[in-house]
Parts: C-alpha cells; sequence; structure tokens
C-alpha cells in the first residue's frame, strides 16, 4: 500500500525539522517548503495527501498558498492543518484576523505545540471520511449551514483580543460577534449583544473580569462565561466559580484548549479545565 505524502510549510527549520521526524518514523513520506515558490513547486510535483500550512515571511505568503491550493484543480480538496505562530510573534507573521475568517482548514493549533500531538491530530484527520485517501480525488462535499457559537472576547489588551480573535475567526462553528475593553464595557455588551459564550478576562480596568462576570450571569443567564487568565491558581478558579463562570481556561494553554472549551461550553458538556469544584 502506497504511503501518504505530507507537505510541511513553514519557514521554521526546527519545527519542520522535528515534525518531519516524527512523520517519518510512523511511516509517512515527508516533503518540506520554507518559501511560497518552494512550496508550490512541491505541491505539483508531488501531489501530498495533506499539507501542514505554517507560517512564512513576509506576513500573508502562507495566505497566498492557501488561496493557490484552494484553487488548484488537482489539489483543491487536499486536507490541510494550520500551525499557526505563538501568540508573541502574532502580529509580525501570524495569520491575519481577515485571513483566517476566508480560510477553511480542516484543523487549526497555535504554538507551542508537540510534534507528537500535532502529528495524532493530523491521523484523525486523515481518517475521516472526508479525507483524501492516496491517489484518489476527492469529491466536493454539499455545502452545509453550520450553527454558529456566538462569542464575546473581553480582554484590555489589543494584541490577546486580536490573537483569540484569530484563532476563533478559523472556526467554521464560531463567529466572534464583539469585543470588550474592560468588565464595564463586557456587561454593557454582552446585554447589547447577547452571546452564547463570554470569554472574559479578570484583571481588567472600570470593572474586573469577576465582577463583570457576576452582573453578566445575573442579568442575563444564557450566557456561559469562561475565564481566561494567566493567572491559573486555585483561588482565582474558585472566585469565577463564584461569580458564576461555568470554566476556567489558563491563557498559557489557550491555543489548544479554548476552542475545545467553548464547544463544550455552549453543548453544556465537562470542560477541558472545569473550574475546581
Amino acid at each position: 500500500m502506497a504511503k501518504s505524502m505530507i507537505l510541511i510549510v513553514d519557514d521554521d527549520r526546527e519545527f519542520t525539522s522535528d515534525l518531519e521526524r516524527e512523520l517519518r518514523a510512523r511511516s509517512y513520506e515527508v516533503a518540506t517548503a520554507t518559501n511560497r515558490i518552494q512550496a508550490e513547486e512541491m505541491a505539483s510535483g508531488k501531489e501530498p495527501d495533506m499539507v501542514v500550512l505554517g507560517t512564512m515571511l513576509p506576513r500573508g505568503e502562507t495566505y497566498k498558498f492557501y488561496e493557490w491550493i484552494r484553487g488548484s484543480t488537482k489539489l483543491s480538496e487536499t486536507p490541510i492543518v494550520v500551525v499557526d505562530a505563538t501568540p508573541e510573534k502574532h502580529l509580525l507573521k501570524g495569520w491575519r484576523k481577515d485571513e483566517g475568517m476566508r480560510i477553511d482548514a480542516d484543523d487549526y493549533l497555535m504554538r507551542p505545540v508537540a510534534v507528537a500531538a500535532l502529528a495524532a491530530r493530523m491521523e484523525k484527520v486523515m481518517s475521516k471520511p472526508m479525507g483524501r485517501p492516496v491517489g484518489k480525488p476527492l469529491s466536493k462535499p454539499a455545502a452545509k449551514v453550520v450553527e454558529k457559537i456566538r462569542v464575546l472576547v473581553a480582554d484590555d489588551h489589543a494584541v490577546v483580543r486580536d490573537g483569540i480573535c484569530a484563532v476563533l475567526a478559523l472556526q467554521n462553528d464560531i463567529q466572534v460577534i464583539g469585543e470588550a475593553v474592560d468588565g464595564k464595557d463586557a456587561v454593557e455588551k454582552a446585554l447589547e449583544l447577547l452571546p452564547d459564550i463570554v470569554l472574559m478576562d479578570i484583571v481588567m480596568p472600570r470593572m474586573n473580569g469577576l465582577e463583570a462576570t457576576k452582573q453578566i450571569c445575573s442579568e442575563y443567564e444564557r450566557a456561559k462565561v469562561l475565564i481566561l487568565s494567566q493567572y491559573d491558581d486555585q483561588e482565582n478558579m474558585a472566585a469565577g466559580k463564584a461569580a458564576g463562570a461555568v470554566g476556567f481556561i489558563p491563557k498559557r494553554v489557550a491555543s489548544s484548549d479554548l476552542v475545545a472549551g467553548i464547544r463544550s461550553a455552549w453543548a453544556g458538556k465537562t470542560m477541558v479545565n472545569p473550574l475546581a469544584s
């Protein structure tokens, strides 16, 4: 049986080398590219069964390659896994918010991510019925209406809000309907926009996130508040629960757990990082 071919497109040579080694150990054929022209040549010649789409400089080159591959007759249905830049590098080489709103990826992760965990996620994507079998084209699925989870993002740091919104923009079932710059703004926008989920920072001016959570939960019971903070100690978890929040996601693991946490909270399921009981 022919081996699956995976193309890694990223200009971080250490990341590319580590992922290539992990995939070869799992018996995949691997090709790599560090710039858009090279990526297009590799994709045309090898017709990969999956593309790992990281980041390249200058910013925007990665999206141009995405547009090229989706516009290709032979490669338009190739599964794509996006691996975005770390939060501190996001404004330099990460995916822009407007790009995220137009992309249709099969999975999304933000660095740092362990290559073994990434490889496992990739195998899960390839095992789905929609994955393209080796050597066989995939018929284009019929369009379907996806119910959107409406999210309000409350954080006083614009860079943090932009990073969160970029992650959520890549999800077909999640829509950011508003951003709040402090606790008072979060309360006002929650009552105005009526979100399903509120992502709430703790330390904010005018009104802190805990007080804002308490007000939102008392005045708009439908909203589910997730505390998103760099402070992940038991005291803050307990305070968040007392205020009415349904879950707590530390910012240090937000890239891996944020989307899953939103979906779980919206569905009423157990959270990835539940508040202390």
